[in-house]
């Protein structure tokens, strides 16, 4: 594995690069030495690094993830006392709390996010609630293993640092609830500038995550969404991911957590909802008109057996992908899956297809610029500005035999598999190649 940039104003040409709409040939990209792109296509310089057999994309973003979570993968897999649901999952996930210290949750988050970097990944947004190395007292000593993490495998983090208070509408926290505890809007607030104080913007940068309904009142949302807005953070947050938690919202508060979220967080562009699983598809797209976007994590939300959102009438809505739970990293299986919920559920083939009858094109926005959008991040494109986050396609994987320019992204999205990814840049670094 190399971490070592390209010498130089390299400019890289591929067979054939992802430009947002379609794979064209011919498309240069100049690197500049701060890590972004310095320019694209006519305006870069000749080509110093040409790339045969490859197709270059924008890295994936994966716009939602719990790290830590990795460590579940193969448990909870067996029902004795008959079928489980997300309820039932979440005792196993604080059992895997309750075991946790700095260094266990090091090795596992750097296990997330290097198998990340191997499906394309390059950015991700850690939605990170697991702070306190002991239920009560002590400091913030686990936010630093997430940090960690990502400087050493490389990844760009956005530390979605997560805002809990309350173990249900009304209840106290319970258990292993106590090490997420933010424990007052003023210690939250401390917390996020000790942290903005010792990161490197070229890599890891902050945002808010009132992490649910569940986990505070309407009253306290307002605050803390005021606050990131005034911050210029963006704000992610957990939103009728199942019909208990609406119900149980409602009963609380006298509204469903999208109603409370559209009037009292004012929600707009620098705000993500997170599954939308059980939402009413005119308060989605009230959402929508709002400049939300609406991050999506399929193989969690089935692995969870959460449900499917009804996204009927949203053609053209902002979307994000999510590898949630991690109980499977692949962003080439999100996005597929993004598609295929929808067709089950719907009966019918195309069902995210755009205004021209195309679903991969949108798929692999939500992937890319979508994620990017939904973190505030300057990446998701190939852009002048943007950073040099890429992915490459081998294309002469034989899971992709038989494409051609115009049905590569059909190719790509409905028949590869992660087998089919040649390598994985950061910042215009190959961190990661993968030989067959």
């Amino acid at each position: 594995m190399s971490a070592e940039p390209v010498q130089g104003r390299a400019v890289l040409e591929a067979d054939l690069a992802w430009t947002g709409r379609r794979f064209e040939p011919e498309v240069r990209i100049e690197l500049g030495s701060d890590g972004r792109i310095a320019a694209v296509g006519p305006r870069a310089r000749p080509t110093t690094l040409r790339l045969a057999r490859r197709a270059l994309l924008p890295g994936f973003v994966d716009a939602h993830s719990h790290a830590f979570q990795r460590g579940l993968r193969g448990l909870g897999e067996r029902f004795p006392a008959g079928a489980g649901s997300f309820w039932s999952w979440r005792e196993a996930m604080y059992t895997l709390v309750d075991a946790l210290d700095a260094d266990a949750l090091r090795v596992l988050t750097t296990q997330a996010f290097r198998e990340m970097l191997a499906a394309g990944i390059t950015s991700v947004g850690e939605f990170h609630y697991l702070h306190h190395a002991e239920a009560e007292g002590g400091g913030w000593e686990l936010d630093q293993a997430v940090l960690e993490a990502a400087r050493d495998t490389g990844i760009r983090l956005v530390l979605l640092q997560v805002y809990y208070r309350t173990g249900g509408p009304n209840r106290l926290l319970e258990g292993a609830q106590r090490r997420f505890d933010a424990r007052s809007f003023e210690a939250y607030w401390k917390r996020m500038d000790e942290l903005a104080r010792g990161l490197d913007p070229a890599r890891v940068t902050l945002g808010c995550a009132p992490h649910s309904l569940r986990a505070l009142a309407p009253d306290e949302l307002a605050r803390v969404a005021a606050e990131a807005r005034a911050r210029d953070m963006v704000v992610h947050m957990h939103l009728e991911e199942t019909k208990k938690e609406i119900e149980e919202v409602r009963a609380a508060f006298g509204r469903t957590p999208l109603e409370l979220v559209l009037e009292r967080a004012q929600p707009d562009a620098s705000f993500t909802a997170v599954h939308g699983t059980h939402s009413e598809p005119a308060r989605l797209a009230e959402l929508f008109e709002r400049g939300a976007t609406l991050c999506l994590c399929p193989t969690t939300e089935a692995n969870l057996g959460d449900g499917l959102p009804r996204l009927d009438g949203l053609a053209g809505a902002r979307l994000a992908l999510g590898t949630d739970s991690n109980a499977r990293i692949s962003m080439l299986e999100e996005l597929r899956w993004a598609e295929y919920g929808q067709r089950l559920r719907r009966e019918q083939r195309g069902a995210l297809a755009d205004g021209a009858g195309e679903v991969a094109r949108g798929l692999l926005q939500a992937a890319t610029a979508g994620g990017a959008r939904a973190l505030g991040l300057p990446a998701g494109a190939l852009e002048a500005g943007r950073w040099a986050d890429f992915v490459l396609v081998d294309l002469d994987a034989p899971a992709l035999a038989g494409w051609n320019a115009d049905t590569l992204a059909e190719a790509l999205v409905f028949g590869a598999g992660d087998g089919v990814l040649a390598s994985t840049w950061v910042g215009g670094r190959e961190l990661g190649a993968r030989t067959r």
